[in-house]
């Protein structure tokens, strides 16, 4: 029963900050022990996991991403975002967040166990 939706800004200018946010529904963030992720798809490439912000609030990011992400969250929102700053025109994507089924072992990280998703939502970084 769970949904996640993204949302946010669809055009994001190069050097700025892409900012998303996913609203969660049907359930909450808090719950142990879920994590939840953020994902993107850059347009005829695979799925690229960029973090995740666990049940605990810890948060982990993919190596090659870590300079330039930040996830957070408003449990009082049920609500969890990303930032992603310094964009340049690679970074446009579609933009997932999901959730990862089990954040209490290894599988927490990547794109295993991912148990709902967002619909997606297409940014473009151009000027």
């Amino acid at each position: 029963q769970v949904q996640l939706q993204e949302s946010g800004p669809g055009l994001v200018k190069p050097s700025q900050t892409l900012s998303l946010t996913c609203t969660v529904s049907g359930g909450s963030i808090t719950t142990s022990y879920y994590g939840w992720s953020w994902i993107r798809q850059p347009p005829g490439k695979g799925l690229e996991w960029m973090g995740v912000i666990v049940y605990d609030g810890d948060t982990y990011y993919s190596p090659s991403l870590k300079s330039r992400t930040s996830i957070s969250w408003d449990t009082s929102k049920n609500q969890f975002s990303l930032q992603l700053s310094s964009v340049t025109p690679e970074d446009t994507a579609v933009y997932y967040c999901a959730r990862v089924r089990d954040c209490s072992g290894y599988g927490c990280y990547g794109n295993d166990a991912l148990d709902a998703w967002g619909q997606g939502t297409q940014v473009t970084v151009s000027s």
